[in-house]
């Protein structure tokens, strides 16, 4: 016998609902967003680290600007009669603002086991800056 427990995981989605529902879409949106990110800092980098497994590498495009960052790709669908599709696919686009200048010529990007990991230098004039004191 099989007991399917997926409806205990369904009530965030039903929440979600009942939100849109009642308040309109803007509520859930945040929710959905792709890929996932964390964002960190420390006094010379901000680095983002973006869960893509199973978006090759010739389907992601990083873009800096002045003021962001955007990935762009698109996970394919698999072959096949889905009975159920968690995972999501198709085109995807996120954009991260930043909050300081980037040396943009330092941006190091790497992808391991499906985590795309970028390091964004800060520029000279945005690194913390030591003033001596002088004793008259």
């Amino acid at each position: 016998m099989v007991i399917d427990f997926s409806t205990l995981y369904d009530v965030p989605r039903y929440m979600d609902k009942l939100f849109e529902d009642f308040w309109g879409p803007s509520i859930s949106r945040r929710r959905m967003a792709y890929p996932p990110l964390n964002i960190s800092e420390d006094e010379s980098a901000l680095y983002v680290k973006a869960e893509i497994p199973g978006v090759a590498m010739e389907d992601l495009e990083l873009t800096m600007t002045e003021k962001g960052m955007t990935i762009k790709g698109e996970r394919k669908s698999g072959e096949g009669k889905y009975f159920r599709q968690e995972r999501p696919a198709g085109a995807f686009q996120r954009i991260v603002s930043l909050n300081v200048p980037i040396d943009r010529d330092g941006v190091k990007a790497t992808m391991t086991d499906g985590v795309l990991e970028v390091v964004l230098p800060k520029s000279e004039e945005a690194k913390p800056k030591k003033i001596n004191i002088e004793v008259s």
